[in-house]
């Protein structure tokens, strides 16, 4: 398989409301992780991080041009590859140890991580068998129902486990926006990973159900309608109740 040039590898996306999606077009859909970094007049959001194999901060140059907080919405080797380049990293306290100790099997590397997940390889010297995720200590721990203030925005902290149990959404009112994680998104969910949680999972689709939603950006995947998230939302819970 051929490889990717580093300049190459990260994409960006505008999506309105000062939101962008950054990611990694040569990861197959399935695998590749949404960025979504998010312009506040008091610096900037960037939620989730991709895979690490290209550096974020070197090649995405709207990543450093203010301060930044870094946001895992859970710990999972596509989402927080890149956390360590930043100096402010934020994740839900029961993911905390993951992050600072991301072994293969507990981010879902093993047995995820193969040249199969790839359309184009990365660059050399990448090797599969051996990507591994680089730790990333959080600084600010995240609770339920807290608040990440970047000046003009607000952004509430939900607790959503179940796809994972430190798992989070962050919900701005003003906006109607939702970045969801892994927790919902338009495409097949993942609910059987060695720390998922059905009963939390039904409990996390409940909560989002009462969000007055009006764009959903998820964690994969095309960001979709309010609409869209109360339909999935819906038909996934009465087939769960089934």
């Amino acid at each position: 398989m051929i490889r990717a040039k580093p300049e190459d590898w990260w994409r960006t996306t505008p999506m309105g409301d000062g939101v962008t999606l950054i990611d990694e077009p040569h990861i197959q859909p399935f695998y590749r992780c949404n960025c979504w970094h998010i312009r506040s007049s008091e610096g900037d959001l960037l939620v989730d991080s991709g895979m690490g194999v290209v550096s974020l901060r070197d090649w995405v140059p709207l990543v450093t041009e203010r301060p930044l907080l870094a946001v895992a919405s859970h710990t999972h080797f596509d989402h927080i590859g890149c956390h360590h380049e930043f100096d402010h990293r934020a994740v839900h306290r029961l993911e905390a140890d993951l992050m600072a100790n991301p072994e293969r099997k507990a981010v879902l590397a093993d047995p995820y991580v193969t040249d199969d997940i790839f359309d184009t390889l990365p660059p050399e010297p990448y090797v599969s068998a051996r990507y591994e995720v680089t730790p990333a200590p959080a600084t600010r721990l995240l609770e339920d129902g807290e608040v990440i203030s970047t000046g003009d925005r607000a952004f509430e902290v939900i607790h959503t486990p179940g796809h994972s149990p430190g798992g989070i959404a962050l919900w701005e009112a003003s906006t109607g926006l939702l970045f969801s994680g892994d927790i919902v998104y338009d495409g097949p969910l993942i609910e059987d990973t060695y720390h998922a949680d059905a009963q939390d999972y039904v409990r996390s689709m409940r909560r989002l159900l009462s969000l007055p939603v009006r764009v959903v950006h998820g964690g994969h995947f095309p960001s979709f309608s309010g609409a869209r998230l109360q339909e999935m939302i819906e038909t996934w819970l009465r087939e769960h109740d089934a």
